[in-house]
């Protein structure tokens, strides 16, 4: 049941909203300038399928005011960090901050801090960060201990371990003085995270030590210090080359295609490409090329120059948040000579290749998954409407290139099966359906999805088996979207957000209605 939006108070402000399904779970975050008339608009009955789903799933919806509409884009790009809802855009490379976190233990450890799909912090202790660029930084996380002497064992061994005579760990677990010592270093290391000391002034002080050691002849002690300076040069050198990057220029072309935008960007540095990212999403709500770019550069490294197919909406205020974010001026161009146009030449004209050979990025995805032969290109999907035991109908979606292709869809009347047996009814719409094209020798899908679990899934390949079709054939189960694959004991878990399982589905929802409807018409008029 859809929500009644005329008895909700809805403020003529700008801000953010937050749409709630029937359990409380937060499925959708948007921007407005004015949250009445946007929120307003999405009950109107010109949307499309995908923004009718959400529709359809909204319960309560929350509003929280800003300031201004460039305050809006900042907290809408938070929210659905932290939150991730279904509906939104997510980025596959969403976590690129990377946080560290130091143990609450006797003898603290250093470790990546892992986070839960809301965002809060897993395990205790003191967390630091953001940090950029997180790859790079889980290589400078060994380098961080062995300069600290952080100890590494997940239980405080017996004894000194191979960590302490390679001389990364003083021993906390056997000796006195590396106990007395251990706090001071975790002092000094947490320095460092929380940025109050940078590392060229410690490794200053460092050296200060190791040349006081040795005018007092303690060589030992001098070269233990060496050796630590030595490490900090190197994360040292990691870090400069990290910072020093120009991130000038990058190249974003952007096509629709039937709700759903296809993204491709190229980063150029010094003059030279040296990064190329595919996206997409689903053109739902707000869904656009300006949420995508709030979202992009909310885990991104900010360039110069945004360079674009196509100028995102509210092209001023994307600037604004850029540039108070970067510290610098940055401008959204849709370039109209030059190299640069040329750049985006090149991208648009990658999408097209991209997506004229079947490459559309669900269903390479869905190929891989599934481990099919061949992308699927076409999908045939199957569903069974019982009402009561006097009617029950097979329906049959068609999917080409990931979208409804209704002139193939087919509806079947149950002949053979009396009863309810779902089970029968599949395996007989089945054979039906194939014994059909084999004998016109007619164009076969390339995936055929059934709806059910286990058992529809036997019944379907137990038919293709008895007709000698080979045609590769799953089933997605409604209650957790589960896919089965013949032959695998254990079912496959998309994630929710992904757009492969999105095609599964919509084909699923498409035979469900077709028959719903084919099954209504036939208990009218008898």
């Amino acid at each position: 049941m859809v929500i009644d939006i005329s008895k909700i108070a809805i403020p003529p402000h700008s801000g953010i909203y937050i749409m709630k399904d029937d359990t409380g779970k937060i499925i959708y975050i948007g921007k407005a300038k004015n949250l009445r008339n946007r929120v307003r608009s999405y009950f109107l009955k010109n949307q499309n399928y995908k923004t009718q789903k959400l529709v359809e799933k909204i319960s309560e919806i929350e509003f929280v005011l800003t300031d201004n509409e460039s305050e809006a884009f900042l907290l809408e790009a938070n929210m659905i960090k932290r939150y991730r809802p279904i509906y939104n855009i997510e980025l596959k490379d969403q976590q690129r901050y990377t946080y560290l976190r130091i143990t609450n233990e006797v003898f603290p450890r250093l470790m990546v801090a892992r986070r839960t799909r809301t965002g809060e912090f897993l395990g205790g202790g003191r967390v630091y960060g953001p940090f950029t660029s997180g790859s790079s930084k889980m290589l400078s996380i060994g380098l961080l201990r062995k300069a600290f002497k952080v100890r590494i064992c997940k239980r405080l061994p017996k004894e000194a371990c191979l960590e302490y005579h390679l001389g990364n760990c003083e021993a906390p677990c056997q000796f006195k003085e590396a106990q007395e010592k251990y706090g001071k270093h975790i002092s000094e290391l947490e320095s460092i995270l929380k940025g109050k000391q940078r590392l060229e002034d410690f490794r200053q002080k460092l050296e200060n030590q190791m040349k006081d050691a040795s005018l007092r002849q303690h060589y030992e002690m001098a070269k233990e210090i060496h050796d630590t300076i030595q490490r900090l040069q190197n994360l040292q050198t990691k870090q400069k080359m990290e910072s020093t990057k120009n991130h000038d220029e990058e190249y974003f072309g952007i096509a629709i295609h039937d709700q759903a935008a296809h993204l491709m960007s190229f980063r150029q540095t010094n003059g030279v490409i040296r990064d190329r990212n595919r996206f997409s999403f689903d053109i739902v709500g707000d869904n656009s090329f300006s949420s995508f770019l709030s979202q992009y550069y909310s885990t991104n490294p900010i360039p110069k120059f945004v360079v674009a197919s196509e100028l995102p909406e509210k092209k001023d205020i994307l600037e604004e948040v850029f540039s108070r974010s970067a510290g610098f001026k940055v401008n959204i161009i849709v370039p109209l000579s030059g190299k640069r146009r040329e750049m985006i030449r090149l991208i648009m004209k990658n999408i097209t290749l991209y997506q004229t050979k079947g490459s559309e990025p669900a269903l390479v995805e869905l190929q891989e998954k599934l481990s099919l032969k061949s992308i699927p290109k076409i999908i045939e999907c199957f569903d069974i409407s019982n009402h009561g035991t006097d009617y029950a109908v097979g329906s049959m979606s068609r999917f080409v290139d990931g979208r409804p292709d209704k002139s193939g869809y087919r509806k079947f009347k149950i002949k053979t099966i009396q009863g309810r047996n779902d089970y029968a009814m599949i395996n007989e719409v089945i054979k039906r359906r194939y014994l059909r094209l084999q004998t016109k020798k007619s164009e076969t899908p390339d995936l055929i999805l059934i709806d059910g679990g286990k058992g529809q899934l036997s019944a379907a390949i137990n038919a293709l088996k008895n007709i000698g079709s080979k045609i590769p054939c799953v089933s997605l189960a409604k209650e957790n979207e589960e896919v089965y694959i013949p032959k695998i004991k254990e079912s496959l878990v998309i994630s929710k957000n992904n757009q492969a399982l999105k095609i599964l589905q919509h084909a699923r929802d498409e035979a469900h209605r077709f028959g719903l409807a084919y099954n209504r018409s036939l208990r009218k008029f008898n």
